[in-house]
């Protein structure tokens, strides 16, 4: 009769010293492959949220303290380009909710007061604050995110300015507090030969329906308009038309920009 084999009890022997170390090693690199981690995984991180139109080149540094040339572009297919003056900075830092931004630009924002962001993160809610500041960018690098940008070309300076500005998502719906103003000062296209045409101001006004108010501060080519977000769509009517004597020479953009309409361009948007 064959004997039956007596189960072995499990083995109490210590873990290799080995593979002490290679988890030991592990553990220790984890929070120095977080806290060095290069800034390419930055750069490549956003081109791929953005569809390819927000681009970092030459990043340098770590996700959390570096810098690149921000390169705006018309996305994927497209060999429109943008790059704006000089290099961007950022710092990062995560917060018990989110994480905190500061971001410079060597063109851009004044010596001392970068652009300071703040994501707050929640269930199935995310909340944007912009702290209130006022930052210049060359108008000229709208052109790289195409169309209609790479047709007008614009030229010229934006000024952008925010006050007490959130966005908020919650429940599937967008909400939007404070204000934005872009200021476009000097505003030339390739269309036009009229150098400048004019300057012109678009206000962003938060609330339950967020309101858009466009006006012109001077200038030849005369632009106006109001919008109002309805859900996630912007319905905007607006008009352009041309200063008395001006009107061969902005005769072409203003068959571009809208509907004509006898002497008048309708714009209408939604």
């Amino acid at each position: 009769m064959p004997r039956l084999s007596r189960p072995q009890p499990p083995s109490t022997a210590p873990r290799s010293p080995r593979r002490w170390a290679v988890a030991g090693l592990c553990l220790g690199a984890l929070p120095a492959l977080v806290l060095w981690a290069p800034a390419r995984w930055l750069a490549a991180g956003l081109q791929q949220a953005s569809g390819g139109q927000v681009q970092l080149h030459e990043p340098r540094g770590t996700v959390w303290n570096g810098s690149a040339r921000l390169v705006l572009a018309g996305g994927t297919g497209s060999r429109d380009q943008a790059a704006l003056p000089g290099r961007m900075q950022w710092q990062l830092r995560p917060t018990w909710t989110g994480m905190q931004a500061r971001i410079a630009a060597d063109c851009c924002t004044t010596a001392g007061a970068p652009l300071q962001l703040s994501v707050s993160l929640g269930l199935g809610a995310a909340r944007l604050d912009v702290a209130d500041g006022l930052s210049q960018w060359p108008a000229a690098v709208l052109g790289g995110l195409g169309t209609p940008w790479n047709t007008v070309q614009p030229q010229g300076r934006l000024h952008l300015s925010t006050r007490g500005l959130a966005v908020q998502w919650a429940s599937g719906r967008l909400q939007m507090h404070g204000q934005v103003q872009f200021d476009a000062l000097g505003m030339s296209s390739r269309l036009s030969t009229l150098r400048p045409m004019g300057s012109y101001r678009l206000v962003l006004q938060g609330g339950s329906a967020p309101m858009l108010q466009l006006s012109t501060l001077d200038g030849a080519l005369q632009l106006s308009g109001t919008g109002q977000w309805v859900g996630r769509r912007l319905r905007f009517n607006g008009e352009a038309s041309a200063a008395p004597g001006r009107e061969t020479a902005l005769a072409n953009l203003l068959n571009i920009i809208g509907r004509r309409n006898g002497a008048r361009s309708i714009i209408t948007l939604g």
